[in-house]
């Protein structure tokens, strides 16, 4: 490209001076017709030139153009960041437990939950939603919980959300009836919710083949297990090969089948990101206050980290590069502390509250929007 630049300044050198120089010979007696020739011959050059350097639109607007782009792309960069940085923050929850009453030297307490208001947590405006808005968020879903009576727990709260006290009242028979399924429409909003017993990971692993041969895929799906697997198998390496089959059977629900990568999902060139789907952490169980002999002797500290280990090392969790979203209830058991169970393993409605609240958060973020 130099080389060719050379040869047209140096052509136009000898085009340009050359005539001008013989014309200046002949016409220094009139001056006005040398600058009129001399001024021909510059045109006649720089129409010469210009096919070897680019145009001043295109060099004033290629700066403008790139910073643009840059612009939008470091937009897309940091609103890409925001939404995984507020995710990571979902959990940062505060709970109060405080003494009201005692009756017959029995405490009672009153729990609440909140998110701190000040530093990186309050600049993500986390919210308590009521009934209108969760109505709102949840118009017309179809919404799966599945698993065992931790899931359960978390339907029931989901449910007083969108639900008056008075039937309310009714459902909790239905709902808690022993190793059962449940299923409501609620009409006002058109949400369908189905609870499945499923307390083993190889349950969840069936619901989800029968998901993807019915060709019929939940809005929001959330599923978890390990208690029962701890209890009844009480083998932490069994308990990961089970998740390593769910993970598989999780991602072929996904849109396009995606490869799951250690850096998450993956389809080719494409950036993909997964639904809504969660999976929901067991409960810190507190030891001394299990209420039979077995479960004290195989649900113990030691046996909880094994099996936390082998969740973590399935990859079924997005935070490991897999396609569930966490629903921490470790963490927020942990927050609320002894005060909030009466038998070491079930906890007082408010954390599970706080979890669907959680998961309803994380919707909000994940579908980009604001109530």
């Amino acid at each position: 490209m130099l080389g060719a630049v050379q040869l047209g300044v140096l052509a136009a050198c000898i085009v340009l001076f050359v005539p001008m120089g013989m014309a200046g010979w002949h016409l220094s007696r009139n001056k006005m017709l040398f600058f009129s020739g001399a001024l021909f011959i510059s045109l006649a050059v720089g129409v010469h030139l210009s096919p070897y350097f680019p145009s001043i639109s295109d060099f004033m607007s290629s700066p403008a153009s790139s910073t643009s782009s840059s612009s939008s792309s470091s937009a897309a960069v940091d609103s890409g960041n925001n939404r995984d940085s507020c995710l990571s923050l979902l959990h940062e929850i505060v709970f109060d437990v405080d003494p009201v009453s005692s009756v017959n030297g029995s405490v009672y307490y009153l729990k609440s939950w909140g998110w701190p208001q000040t530093g990186p947590v309050s600049e993500c405006e986390f919210q308590k939603l009521g009934r209108p808005d969760t109505s709102d968020l949840l118009n017309g879903s179809w919404v799966v919980v599945a698993g065992d009576s931790q899931a359960r727990l978390v339907a029931l709260a989901l449910l007083s959300l969108v639900l008056d006290s008075e039937r309310m009242d009714s459902v909790r028979g239905d709902l808690f009836k022993r190793h059962s399924n449940y299923q409501i429409v609620v009409s006002d909003i058109g949400m369908k919710l189905d609870f499945v017993w499923a307390p083993f990971a190889s349950n969840l692993t069936d619901l989800m083949v029968e998901l993807k041969q019915n060709s019929s895929y939940p809005d929001v799906l959330v599923m978890g297990s390990g208690l029962w697997h701890m209890l009844h198998v009480h083998n932490a390496s069994d308990y990961g090969v089970s998740l390593e089959l769910l993970k598989g059977s999780v991602t072929s629900l996904l849109p396009l089948s995606p490869e799951l990568g250690d850096d998450g999902p993956v389809t080719g060139s494409v950036s993909f990101r997964p639904p809504p789907f969660f999976w929901l952490g067991m409960p810190m169980l507190i030891n001394s206050m299990l209420n039979t002999k077995e479960k004290r002797e195989r649900m113990d500290d030691a046996a909880f980290n094994a099996y936390e280990i082998e969740l973590h090392q399935s990859k079924i969790l997005r935070q490991f590069g897999g396609p569930l979203l966490l629903l921490d209830i470790h963490s927020l058991t942990r927050n609320c502390g002894k005060r909030c169970t009466e038998d070491g393993m079930h906890y007082d409605a408010a954390v599970y509250n706080a979890a669907i609240h959680i998961m309803l958060n994380a919707l909000l973020i994940e579908s980009h929007q604001k109530l």
